[in-house]
């Protein structure tokens, strides 16, 4: 009697399985114009941060920290950080997804040094620059991610985890992002360092709820 009370079942599973519409292949336009818009928008974020004196997490925020501490500016900074961990996106990632993350990472790292200088940035009220920088970051950086892309660094780390392990991004970036932030109590003022915790917020909200394993189906 349950076999066959299973039998339609599993049929009628097999059958919604059938009529899921597969997953769309990115062309080359939309991975190419995925990856500039994703970074455009991260890079504004970025240099909204700097104007204000915030940071984030990852690489980015070794990289603000660095530009706050020393004479070096933030984008040279965030491309060297990055070139290490290239070599782990290479054997556990692919090439194709390591090239798409160099071009991010060079393109934020370029225009980061690019807009303060066709941008002039006014008085930007904390609240807003924290909260609006941070979704501006994070959707910047779901846009790459769903072209198989990041900005490197511990970006990599967590779509590693994510693609092997189902270890949600957005819940990785954000306690990695708490421990350096933290560290930032010893170079920033810590009104800075408060709002960079709301920016952080802001940010990790974007990938926790729009960067589900499983929920896109779009490939590159």
């Amino acid at each position: 009697m349950n076999q066959e009370q299973e039998q339609p079942l599993s049929e009628k599973e097999s059958k919604q399985e059938e009529d899921q519409p597969k997953p769309q292949k990115h062309s080359i336009f939309d991975d190419v114009q995925g990856i500039v818009i994703g970074s455009m928008m991260a890079a504004f974020g970025i240099a909204i941060f700097s104007h204000m004196n915030f940071l984030i997490g990852g690489t980015a925020g070794i990289a603000f920290l660095t530009q706050y501490a020393t004479p070096f500016t933030f984008g040279p900074t965030f491309f060297v950080i990055n070139i290490p961990f290239y070599f782990l996106a290479i054997k556990k990632l692919g090439w194709e997804f390591t090239i798409k993350t160099f071009l991010a990472v060079f393109t934020v790292s370029f225009l980061t040094e690019v807009i303060p200088m066709i941008f002039e940035f006014g008085e930007i009220n904390p609240w807003f620059g924290a909260i609006f920088g941070g979704f501006l970051i994070g959707s910047g950086l779901l846009a790459l991610f769903r072209h198989k892309a990041s900005l490197g660094g511990l970006n990599i780390v967590s779509i590693f985890l994510q693609e092997n392990y189902n270890i949600s991004a957005g819940k990785f970036q954000m306690v990695v992002d708490a421990i350096i932030i933290m560290t930032a109590f010893f170079i920033v003022d810590w009104k800075a360092v408060a709002f960079s915790v709301l920016a952080s917020i802001a940010l990790n909200i974007i990938l926790a709820i729009n960067h589900k394993p499983g929920r896109y189906r779009g490939m590159s």
